[in-house]
Parts: C-alpha cells; structure tokens; sequence
C-alpha cells in the first residue's frame, strides 16, 4: 500500500452501498477503511486516521450526526473532513449537519462521480500534493504533479522519501510532526521502519534543501518532532 494514497473512512450500515463506495473510491485511487457503525467509526480514526470521513447520518446506537459532533469536539480529529450523507434533503436538517461541525452535506439517492469530486475538493484542502498541485513555503516550490523542487528558482534533487517528507511539510507549514506520524504518513502503516530512519532522512531532507545556500528551514522542536518553519 502506497503512503502517498489518501485515505477515506466510509462509514455506512448498509453492505452494498458501503461497498459501492469503497469501489468506486478505490478506483479513484484512494486507500479505503470501512465501518459498518458509529462505534467502530470512533475505534478506527483511532487506530488508522483517515485523510477524510464519508459519514452515513442514519445509523443505529451511534448515529452518524453524534460521531460528527465527537470528532469536531477533538483536538486531534477536529481537522479531518467529514463528507455528511444523508436521505434527509429538508434544509433544516442540512443546517443541523453542517452546524455539528459536517464539512460538506450529500443527499441520497447522490451521483457518485459528484461525491468524488467532492471527496477530492475536501481532500484539496487537507492533502494538496496528493491530487498534484503546486505547493509553495516562502522560496520553496514543489510540484507534485511533476514531483520537481526548486529553492529560488534553481531545482533540487531530491530522493523520493525526501520528497514525500517535504510535501507532508509544506501541506502544513508551523505543524509539528512525530516521528511516529511521518512513519505514518511518509512510509505507511503497512511497513516496519524504525524511528531512527526518520532522522537519517530528515538529514538528507535538509542537505538537499541547503544545496545552493539558504537556510535551513526545517526546525527540530524537542521531545516533539519536527516542523517546516
């Protein structure tokens, strides 16, 4: 499993619409973990934070709205969009799902080449060098579209896990990262690598973007990891 695939959590009671989702995200190339309620929703953002919720309001026990409503509470969930699907079309119930914190709200029966596209327009604000744009930190360029650097208009080389450490950074510059979520996010959950290897390629990251002079942008905050300025 690639760590540069996105990553969507559908959370749906019904079988088949919960698998016509996943197929159809999967095709579109994102990584997919399902939840067929709303207390194996909460157990999974735990265990594997997705990029982005896909969110069935009408669920038993745990509703759909409730989990939004935890999520949006927790400091550490609160920034993960959550894609609202509901049979609810009343306006009023609309309002009530985006007021819980739901970033964007879908009626069923939905199109799903428009949920796609919705999927991707919340992934934009979140992941952006996952769906190939341009990313840019005061004299850094990185186009993840071409996967080409440049640092005052002259290019860098850069080795793949370098580059996919710097797009993590700049999708969040001043964010602080562990060296357990850039294993994470850089080399993916499905693959052992042990922390050391993090400094030795925040290393290479570093000497890389020093290569024609400047400073080093990367700072190292102690006992917490590592940020972009």
């Amino acid at each position: 499993m690639s760590a540069d695939q996105p990553s969507v959590l559908v959370v749906e009671d019904e079988m088949a619409q919960r698998e016509v989702l996943a197929y159809n995200l999967e095709a579109e190339g994102f990584r997919v973990i399902r939840a067929e309620n709303g207390e194996e929703a909460m157990l999974l953002v735990d265990e594997d934070t997705p990029d982005i919720i896909v969110l069935d309001w009408m669920m038993p026990n745990l509703s759909g709205i409730e989990v939004c409503r935890r999520l949006k509470t927790r400091p550490e969930t609160r920034s993960i969009p959550v894609i609202m699907l509901s049979a609810r079309s009343e306006e009023v119930d609309k309002v009530r799902g985006l007021e819980t914190g739901a970033d964007d709200y879908v009626v069923k029966p939905y199109s799903v080449v428009e949920l796609m596209a919705r999927v991707r327009s919340q992934l934009r604000r979140v992941r952006p060098s996952t769906v190939g744009l341009r990313l840019e930190y005061e004299d850094i360029v990185l186009d993840a579209e071409t996967h080409k650097v440049s640092r005052s208009e002259k290019p860098l080389k850069l080795g793949p896990t370098e580059f996919r450490l710097l797009s993590t950074f700049m999708e969040k510059p001043g964010r602080v990262w562990s060296r357990e979520q850039l294993l994470d996010r850089v080399w993916g959950r499905d693959i052992y690598v042990d922390t050391r290897t993090v400094v030795v390629h925040i290393g290479r990251l570093r000497k890389a973007l020093t290569q024609h002079g400047g400073d080093d942008p990367v700072r190292t905050v102690r006992g917490a990891g590592y940020a972009l300025g």
